[in-house]
């Protein structure tokens, strides 16, 4: 119950402080600087090292594509229904196919299912953030440029730069090498730090006003987010033989809300930033609804 009380706090907390303008405008980004730079290193290197790998820890990986292979042709079939410009579709395609993996995503598998099984959950992060580099700066780069291109050297300079990225590969690889026993009460500490700091940035960050003209493409959006995506790693599962906690922790991330990062990357490229800021902040809300849907779902499919 503590973690719920948590999560509601933590966001409050942060829409109250904007709007009251009680705090920087732009502090939510030196909040993201800790979060990216030490609690989520720290997350990996405490969970990851434990780790016991096997075939069918390559599914957290498959279905994180996936969605995002999904997103892109589900949203192109819709855009050209509706006759939407590349600008717009490739805006729906970045804020429906990428999960908030880690500042929502986190915060609510320890909620539900308490924070051993984050292990699982920093692959589906770390997967997310992959093809959201890949996939989703191609797709941006579409819809935001007239030559539609993009250098794999730019795809190459954001994947080595992103710090919980390199921790990732690091703890993966130094773990075999190195006992990291006598550092996990530092990193236990600054892992801690990461469900707070990214709620009360997440409340920073939320944006509502104006939305009413945009209930088409939100509500799209947030189906296929929200249902459609986790259904389709469920059905996944289901396919393959996946069960137990890699089955439902794919499936309960596959649910998450919009992430937030996409916001960056559309004002970046000059995609529909009110779009993504209203879907985000819309599908956090709804999100908390349709996660615990799926969480006893998911607990009575397996």
């Amino acid at each position: 119950m503590v973690n719920f009380v948590l999560i509601a706090v933590c966001i409050l907390a942060g829409m109250i402080f904007k709007a009251t303008k009680s705090i920087h405008p732009d502090a939510h980004k030196g909040i993201n600087t800790w979060i990216l730079y030490l609690a989520l290193p720290a997350v990996s290197f405490k969970y990851l090292p434990k780790v016991h790998w096997t075939v069918e820890m390559l599914f957290p990986i498959v279905a994180t594509f996936l969605i995002a292979v999904f997103s892109f042709v589900f949203m192109m079939l819709y855009s050209r229904k509706k006759g939407y410009s590349r600008r717009s579709q490739s805006t729906m395609e970045l804020i429906s196919g990428y999960s908030n993996t880690s500042f929502i995503g986190f915060p609510l598998i320890s909620a539900f299912y308490g924070e051993s099984l984050l292990s699982i959950a920093i692959i589906c992060d770390q997967t997310m953030f992959f093809s959201l580099s890949t996939l989703g700066i191609i797709a941006a780069v579409k819809g935001g440029s007239r030559s539609g291109k993009v250098s794999p050297q730019f795809i190459l300079k954001r994947l080595i730069t992103f710090p919980p990225l390199v921790a990732c590969i690091s703890a993966l690889v130094l773990s075999q090498f190195i006992d990291f026993t006598i550092a996990e009460p530092l990193f236990d500490k600054l892992a801690a730090t990461v469900s707070p700091l990214a709620l009360f940035s997440v409340g920073l960050q939320l944006k509502f006003n104006g939305w009413k003209k945009l209930i088409p493409q939100m509500s799209i959006s947030m189906l296929y987010k929200l249902i459609l995506a986790p259904a389709i790693v469920l059905g996944l599962a289901l396919l393959l033989g996946i069960k137990g906690n890699i089955a439902k922790i794919t499936i309960f991330e596959a649910a998450m809300p919009t992430v937030v990062t996409s916001s960056i990357i559309v004002e970046q490229f000059r995609l529909n930033t009110k779009l993504t800021n209203l879907t985000i902040g819309f599908s956090i809300i709804v999100g908390f609804a349709t996660t615990a849907i799926w969480y006893h779902l998911l607990d009575f499919i397996f």
